[in-house]
């Protein structure tokens, strides 16, 4: 649990991307376990098995939210983060965070080019949500060591290639903690990166009816 001072979230430690926020602990578990079967779909993606015992939930660890927090992305590093690491956790990470690119990208395909505006008219359309997701990645390659790029500028085929980056990271992640105060250790950056592209993946979804 990450607390702010307006939202709190819910992270499910393990399971990248599986994070939601509500106005206090209560709502952003309820919040949380609402968003199981739309998880399930990325999981399965990945090739892995999942089978989550909602009915207890165990809350391992509180830490101070912070103005992200409350902007509304996650940002709390738990003393996990810096845990001892699993065999095979790398690439389990990989899978997932691969297979929540993949159904953003199957969702930016299938989605209309103009979403469902909110009731003052703001909001982006899908391609200007495409487009930040992949933004806020360039940004995000910069807490892992890596240079950033201009997507913009760049074909297809050099956006998967500095995606493969990213996982390379990953996979070459020893014992996961961050290189200097300026990084991120990289259970955080799985959490943050793959609730990024899944947040947004949700968000077309839910605007293209």
């Amino acid at each position: 649990m990450e607390v702010g001072k307006r939202r709190t979230f819910a992270s499910a430690l393990g399971w990248p991307g599986w994070s939601r926020s509500g106005r206090d602990e209560e709502s952003a578990i309820e919040e949380l376990v609402s968003y199981e079967e739309r998880y399930r779909l990325v999981v399965v993606r990945a090739g892995l098995a999942f089978e989550p015992d909602i009915d207890h939930i165990e809350v391992a660890e509180h830490v101070d939210g912070n103005a992200t927090t409350d902007f509304g992305a996650p940002a709390g590093i738990f003393a996990w983060d810096s845990g001892p690491i699993e065999p095979g956790e790398w690439e389990r990470t990989v899978a997932i965070m691969r297979a929540a690119w993949e159904y953003l990208d199957d969702v930016v395909k299938g989605a209309p080019t103009e979403l469902r505006k909110g009731p003052r008219g703001g909001g982006r359309d899908r391609d200007g949500v495409a487009a930040h997701v992949l933004a806020a990645e360039v940004e995000y390659r910069r807490k892992l060591g890596l240079d950033r790029y201009k997507p913009e500028l760049a074909s297809l085929e050099e956006v998967m290639a500095r995606r493969e980056e990213v996982f390379a990271v990953f996979l070459a992640g020893g014992d996961g903690r961050a290189v200097t105060e300026r990084r991120w250790p990289l259970r955080y950056a799985a959490r943050r990166g793959a609730w990024h592209v899944l947040d947004h993946a949700w968000e077309i979804e839910d605007k293209s009816s």
